[in-house]
């Protein structure tokens, strides 16, 4: 179920969904995917802060090396180090969520 809290989405139906997916830098030189596919939170510029978890509409599917290397190094560095938009995988994901109220 859908549901805000102050502005925040959370949706574990779309959490699930989001972990449904390979992570998104499997096929990146320097990576080797390691573990179960989680939702990984994008933090930079989004509806999420300082100790403040973003809304699940901002999750992208990433391994758990994955997922720990994007704290590690900071979300900048990583989108660089793999080539990657976060942001517009959360769009293309987000948009196509079975479980999105329209």
């Amino acid at each position: 179920m859908l549901h805000k809290d102050e502005t925040v989405i959370r949706c574990q139906g779309h959490l699930q969904y989001v972990r449904g997916f390979r992570c998104c830098i499997e096929d990146r030189a320097g990576h080797v995917c390691g573990g179960n596919t989680e939702a990984m939170h994008v933090r930079v510029g989004t509806d999420g802060s300082m100790g403040k978890k973003p809304g699940d509409n901002w999750t992208i599917p990433g391994c758990v090396l994955a997922h720990r290397e994007q704290h590690q190094i900071g979300e900048p560095a990583f989108e660089l180090k793999y080539r990657i938009d976060m942001k517009a995988i959360v769009a293309g994901l987000w948009v196509k969520s079975p479980h999105l109220v329209k």
